[in-house]
């Protein structure tokens, strides 16, 4: 089973992750065992100055008188050790095991405390204090308390944060490392965006030799890519010119057919062949798109548009502001809406064309009085050289590249194109541009 992992992590952030996840796992282990092996040191060490301080306090009670023992016990108390004095003996009790080695480390350091009786056992109450006591000579006891006061657990985590230190200095430099490795990848990435374009980027060949090896293959590639584009352009152009030529000859000798019927036949057929030419030329032939964006103005065009139609005596509308600029690419544009409006007004009666702005959302909307389109069929009609003669009043002329032409020019300016059936019938293609927050109405 191939287990797919997602997630919004780039290929830098899953090395990141992957980097941090293995020193830390280092750091955690390293601590765990270093705090292992030194565990027996800081015994050592306890053991020492518990062995020194009790040699010190049994000397000192040891010289004074029962009744001032009481008092003195109190001044060798300290924050690490309690002290304390009793005429009496301890009850019995079992050494705890974890304190056998603690109590071989005090009396080799001081073997005399061996003879003292000396005894360690854990705090029920307290686990982090030791309770102890040994024997004076004149049979007293001497009774002592130590306190685990959390001195080791905060040497611990001194010690951890100064090892961090070197930790996070490595992963930052890690980080740079890993990000400056990855840059002719990042460099690929936006390449490649920018070939969808239609426009040549040669990308330096940089980095390991893996990602040397992909850049060249991308390069060698994209002018593989582009030199077929070129030549189906040139082709194309080339076609398109030829086949003009013959139909304008055909046009000419047109004015000498007698038959009226006959005259009228071929000239519709002549006029559907231009329009065919002219809308494979204008589908197949743009994919570099020498047209930049400029700021127009998108109701001026729309309107001008609707006033052409409406010169040929077309039933054609426009509802909208008077002014509307932004950046496009203003002779797609004004194809896509005029394919849209001869759309309307092949397969209806008239046409209502509208402006409006909606947030950062311009919206063209077309609308017809037509049948409509089944609406399992509106994707199907947006792909190039699809024809729904069912689904509509009139036959389809053409190759079927009216939407694809607009949805295609639509793509280019970041847009999108769709179509809905309108409850009052007919069809509605609607064109929602993003307005740039420096676009406005004027």
């Amino acid at each position: 089973m191939t287990l797919h992992v997602r997630g919004s992590l780039g290929l830098l952030g899953r090395l990141f992750a992957i980097l941090l996840l293995t020193v830390t796992l280092e750091f955690a282990v390293g601590t765990l065992i270093y705090e292992r092996t030194s565990q027996l040191s800081l015994q050592d060490d306890e053991a020492r100055r518990l062995a020194e301080h009790l040699v010190i306090a049994r000397k000192l009670l040891a010289e004074q008188p029962r009744v001032e023992r009481p008092a003195l016990g109190l001044q060798l108390t300290t924050d690490r050790y309690d002290v304390h004095w009793s005429p009496s003996a301890p009850p019995p009790h079992q050494l705890s095991p974890e304190l056998a080695r603690m109590r071989q480390q005090v009396v080799a350091w001081e073997p005399s405390l061996e003879r003292s009786a000396l005894w360690l056992r854990l705090n029920p109450g307290r686990p982090s204090e030791i309770n102890g006591g040994l024997r004076l000579g004149d049979g007293s006891w001497l009774y002592f308390a130590m306190h685990n006061s959390g001195g080791k657990w905060a040497f611990t985590l001194g010690r951890m944060g100064l090892a961090l230190i070197p930790v996070i200095a490595l992963l930052v430099a890690a980080w740079l490392l890993i990000r400056q490795t990855l840059a002719p990848l990042r460099d690929l990435t936006h390449a490649t965006h920018k070939i969808g374009r239609g426009v040549e980027v040669l990308v330096p060949e940089a980095g390991t030799s893996d990602v040397r090896n992909l850049i060249t293959a991308f390069n060698a590639m994209q002018a593989r890519i582009h030199r077929l584009i070129d030549e189906r352009t040139e082709t194309l152009a080339a076609v398109g010119h030829d086949l003009r030529t013959p139909l304008a000859r055909l046009q000419l000798r047109l004015e000498g057919v007698r038959d009226r019927d006959v005259q009228e036949a071929m000239a519709g057929d002549l006029e559907e062949m231009g329009a065919m030419l002219e809308s494979l030329l204008a589908f197949l032939g743009g994919e570099q798109e020498p047209e930049p964006p400029v700021r127009t103005d998108i109701a001026v065009t729309i309107a001008t548009i609707v006033d052409a139609f409406q010169d040929h005596g077309d039933d054609v509308r426009y509802d909208g502001p008077d002014h509307l600029e932004m950046e496009v690419r203003a002779l797609s544009l004004r194809r896509a809406v005029r394919n849209l409006i001869e759309n309307a007004l092949h397969y209806g009666d008239r046409a209502r064309v509208s402006l409006d702005r909606v947030g950062t959302e311009l919206l063209i909307r077309v609308d017809d009085d037509g049948p409509g389109i089944p609406r399992d069929r509106l994707e199907e009609v947006l792909r190039p050289f699809s024809r729904l003669d069912d689904s509509r009043r009139r036959n389809t002329r053409g190759l079927g590249l009216g939407l694809a032409i607009v949805q295609k020019a639509v793509s280019a300016e970041g847009g999108r194109l769709t179509l809905a059936n309108r409850p009052e019938g007919g069809l509605r293609a609607e064109i929602c541009l993003h307005l740039p927050r420096s676009s406005g109405r004027s």
